[in-house]
């Protein structure tokens, strides 16, 4: 338990894929159980939950960081492209929960639904898109073999 709450704490040092893995699989759980609590707080009221995935959005923003970070360090790179792609991550949501430039829809039956503009459906794209990027790049690609500025290879110290 003590290395899963320091690979979510600390940005300090690497990992290699598989700890990276678990970062992101423990993240993912617990947004998994947060989202599901605020969606019956929400009560179906789409402006209220907006804002409360801001604010998961927020509290899974560190541990998000730290792994990506460490990651980013395995492959010798000092993590601004994480850092954009988390900044992003953070406007955008404040963007679909502030409803900036959205129209409500109604799709039937009295339902109505928020339709985004197409400024922020393309910037959504784009998004989706570096963070296929940055899946690649944190997920799939093997890192530096050796040492690095930013430590010892993880995978080298485990063998």
């Amino acid at each position: 338990m003590d290395k899963i709450v320091a690979l979510l704490t600390t940005s300090d040092g690497r990992i290699g894929r598989q700890q990276w893995w678990i970062g992101v699989l423990a993240v993912f759980v617990i947004a998994l159980i947060v989202s599901i609590v605020l969606n019956f707080i929400a009560f179906g009221n789409f402006t209220i939950l907006a804002w409360l995935y801001v604010l998961l959005n927020l509290a899974l923003l560190w541990p998000s960081y730290n792994i990506g970070m460490k990651r980013r360090h395995d492959r010798g790179s000092d993590g601004m492209d994480l850092k954009i792609l988390l900044g992003a991550s953070v406007l955008l949501n404040l963007l679909t929960a502030t409803g900036i430039g959205f129209s409500v829809v109604d799709i039937g039956g009295g339902v109505m639904l928020p339709q985004p503009p197409f400024w922020l459906s393309a910037l959504n794209l784009i998004f989706g898109i570096f963070a296929i990027y940055m899946l690649v790049q944190l997920g799939f690609l093997k890192g530096t073999t050796g040492s690095n500025t930013y430590g010892a290879d993880p995978v080298g110290a485990a063998a």
